[in-house]
């Protein structure tokens, strides 16, 4: 199609062999290669002149066309290449990304004006390639797939219960003295999260709760409301501890914090808005 344009208009197949550094003979290759696969000639040739036919002429305007959104594109892409700029898809758990990360993401844009953040946040483990993801917090262990992971603080848990709750039931002082409580249930633990593994690891009973919820919001509130005891992330819970809404309790007997990392396709140039992102987040929330 280039061939093509430019014998158009430099008005030769000299011109255009010299252009691409092509013997004429050549550029006539390309041409014709060209005028066989349309089924037709674009261009009549005499000794003294070319001209287009009308196949040609409807022909020319499209290559055009064409090659112009294709420079723009190349330029586009060369702009992606050199600053960040463009759209990132970030995805992380439900509580973690709406207490931690969403506020780090406001200083992020704030910093680099020509990104836009699209976050989605779910308790369910995010495929990074299927899903199109540009990056995925990952909370628990790592299976080796290949992708980039940046190591970030582990995620630690907290136990809580209110005051109220606790002047009414007594506090505990050790995993077995949690049999005779109200153990606020979260239903997307595996089995080992959770009271159960905190059960297991100490050989105690613990009593299943009349509560059961997939949200820690929805957990943390009825802490604060006195109907039992959480065990949820410290991110959720420790802006309450710190106020008196709620104790912490069982210090000595938290379950091991769980690692987290940042993980993002391997690319040995990324582009710089996923270099500018990763970059931020392991000076905020990298590991110590």
């Amino acid at each position: 199609m280039e061939l093509f344009v430019v014998v158009v208009e430099q008005g030769s197949f000299t011109a255009a062999a010299d252009a691409y550094r092509l013997s004429q003979p050549m550029v006539g290759k390309h041409i014709a290669a060209l005028e066989a696969r349309l089924g037709g000639k674009l261009l009549v040739r005499t000794t003294r002149r070319q001209q287009l036919t009308e196949l040609g002429r409807h022909y020319y305007q499209r290559c055009r066309a064409i090659l112009a959104e294709l420079a723009a594109a190349e330029d586009a892409a060369a702009l992606l290449r050199e600053q960040p700029r463009g759209v990132l898809r970030v995805n992380a758990s439900v509580t973690f990304g709406t207490l931690r990360l969403a506020p780090l993401l406001a200083e992020f844009m704030a910093l680099y004006p020509e990104i836009g953040v699209e976050l989605e946040l779910s308790d369910q483990l995010a495929d990074l390639v299927a899903d199109g993801y540009d990056a995925v917090f990952r909370i628990g262990h790592l299976a080796d797939s290949g992708l980039v992971a940046r190591r970030l603080r582990p995620y630690r848990m907290m136990i809580a219960a209110s005051p109220d709750y606790l002047a009414r039931r007594g506090r505990p002082e050790s995993p077995a003295d949690l049999a005779g409580h109200d153990c606020l249930g979260f239903s997307r633990w595996r089995r080992d999260d959770g009271w159960e593994a905190l059960a297991r690891r100490h050989g105690v009973q613990i009593q299943a709760s009349r509560f059961q919820c997939n949200q820690g919001q929805a957990l943390r509130q009825l802490a604060l409301a006195g109907a039992g005891i959480a065990l949820q992330a410290e991110a959720l819970l420790a802006e309450d501890v710190a106020a008196g809404r709620l104790a912490s309790l069982l210090e000595g007997y938290l379950p091991d914090p769980k690692p987290m990392h940042l993980i993002y396709p391997a690319d040995r140039q990324p582009l710089p808005k996923l270099r500018a992102f990763s970059a931020f987040i392991v000076e905020r929330l990298g590991a110590l």
